[in-house]
């Protein structure tokens, strides 16, 4: 008799997300006052596994993900999910690069998602419990949200956009400057979150936590797609001469 992963139920997404992928840039333009960052630009977010947006800084990759969110809208073009330019509304988690937590404890920050996400009253201290015992924070749970480390604090980030069981995980450099242990302990629950169904987009510049991670690469540099690859070519055989710098640890200039 197989047995259910156990975090199955409480990380699963609440409908299934299929129906939404993949996602696509369709000739976006995105700028800033007299600055462009987007121009034309086309993309394909893959509906299998876990995706990584990788490049050089200043390339766009966290603006993708804020496009993909809806935080942002193009100045011209669509951001389409399976066709349709309607952002999936209460579908989607995203853990910001620096956390942004409330005034309150470890629990206080979860019981606070959930309601948000209108899960009953009466199941919301279960279920936080659940997810702290996921993270294994709930030895915290009666703590200082903002008195934690920054390790801790981007666990309860990313814990807190799992409450709401979203179809798609959105996550800026949800380890970056984290010690070992602390990435350890993120990279395990973002791998669990896909093993039950979350389509998860991450913008990395770790290439070893892309390896361990990411089953398909898109590759940002100078506000285009210029690679989007599976993982083992494109750490292996990059298919462009800029991705080729840029895994050599070359300067690219935006």
């Amino acid at each position: 008799m197989l047995k259910m992963n156990p975090d199955f139920a409480l990380l699963a997404p609440a409908r299934p997300f299929t129906c939404h992928l993949p996602i696509r840039l369709d000739g976006v333009d995105l700028g800033f006052k007299n600055r462009s960052v987007f121009a034309n630009l086309n993309a394909t977010i893959g509906g299998h596994g876990i995706t990584a947006i990788m490049g050089p800084n200043g390339a766009g990759k966290s603006l993708l993900l804020r496009l993909m969110a809806g935080l942002l809208r193009p100045d011209h073009g669509d951001v389409l999910f399976n066709g349709s330019a309607r952002v999936p509304a209460g579908r989607i988690g995203f853990v910001f690069q620096r956390p942004v937590l409330l005034r309150r404890t470890v629990l206080a920050n979860v019981l606070h998602a959930l309601a948000v996400a209108g899960v009953p009253r009466t199941d919301r201290q279960a279920r936080a419990t659940e997810l702290l015992a996921l993270g294994e924070m709930h030895g915290l749970a009666a703590s200082p949200a903002r008195k934690l480390s920054g390790g801790e604090q981007q666990r309860l980030s990313l814990l807190r956009a799992l409450a709401c069981k979203p179809g798609l995980l959105l996550l800026d450099e949800p380890s970056a400057s984290l010690d070992p242990q602390a990435t350890l302990l993120i990279e395990n629950i973002i791998r669990r979150a896909s093993d039950c169904g979350v389509k998860v987009v991450i913008v990395t510049h770790d290439q070893g936590q892309a390896a361990r991670l990411a089953d398909e690469v898109v590759f940002v540099h100078q506000g285009q797609v210029m690679d989007t690859q599976d993982i083992g070519e494109f750490l292996n055989r990059p298919g462009t001469a800029q991705a080729r710098a840029y895994l050599a640890g070359e300067l690219l200039i935006d």
